[in-house]
């Protein structure tokens, strides 16, 4: 039988230990190997894309990063792992977990439970990225972009505009741009708080709004454009989206 590889996920040690013996205790049942570890979700996605790990045992609650926003950038992968949650006993996300059938272990971990989980993962059983925004329609704290078999990044808190390409997005920050492959009006309803619409194709940091300008006229009327700090494109703002905007920096 081929063996499963497998990572673990959990900014606890002793935790990470745990895991790694009720592993070995299931070892002759299903034969494995852990691939690594991490203490925290960005390296974990490192370690999963560079091992081409096949299972993610992860921790929910964990800082920077949580487990589903972690699942949800594995999801960049062209060949993304199976997900088993490790939960403490958080009776709310147990019951979305059951709603949404994604696999999860409460801790204490047993080793029987364990087994279950990884025969299952082993099966092909997959996630798909709507069942994890169904449980934690939270805003993401990064973008991530697949490239290269290594998944890049991008914090949220670092992007000037986001615009709409065809079928991908431009993510722009001061240094360069990404493509994710993700709809501007789903973008919108994620992160509403911090973007907002200048145009039906561009969301821009609200944060960053420092005036407009005069743009060329269109069909007869004089036209506005934002000015972005850190930006030296000007974008247009459309008609329509025009009282809105303006009122931000008034």
């Amino acid at each position: 039988m081929t063996q499963l590889r497998v990572v673990i996920v959990d900014d606890e040690q002793p935790a990470r230990d745990r895991l790694r013996e009720l592993l070995e205790d299931c070892r002759k049942e299903l034969p494995h190997s852990i691939a690594g570890e991490a203490a925290n979700g960005v390296e974990g996605l490192q370690i999963a894309a560079a091992s081409g790990a096949e299972v993610v045992l992860v921790d929910i609650q964990m800082p920077e990063m949580s487990g589903i926003e972690f699942a949800r950038h594995l999801q960049v992968l062209e060949r993304p792992p199976a997900v088993i949650f490790v939960t403490a006993h958080d009776q709310y996300a147990v019951e979305a977990f059951e709603v949404n059938a994604v696999d999860y272990l409460t801790k204490p971990v047993r080793a029987a439970r364990l087994l279950a989980a990884l025969k299952k993962a082993a099966s092909g059983a997959r996630l798909g990225r709507g069942v994890l925004e169904n449980i934690d329609p939270a805003p993401r704290r990064y973008f991530s972009v697949a490239e290269r078999g290594r998944v890049t990044l991008v914090p949220v808190s670092e992007v000037i505009y986001l615009r709409a390409e065809l079928k991908y997005v431009t993510v722009r920050t001061r240094t360069r741009e990404h493509l994710v492959e993700e709809s501007i009006t789903q973008l919108e309803q994620e992160f509403g708080g911090a973007f907002v619409r200048i145009h039906r194709n561009c969301l821009v940091a609200r944060r960053l709004i420092r005036g407009f300008e005069r743009s060329a006229e269109t069909e007869g009327e004089v036209g506005w454009a934002v000015i972005l700090e850190g930006c030296e494109e000007r974008l247009p703002v459309s008609r329509r989206q025009w009282m809105q905007v303006k009122a931000l920096v008034t």
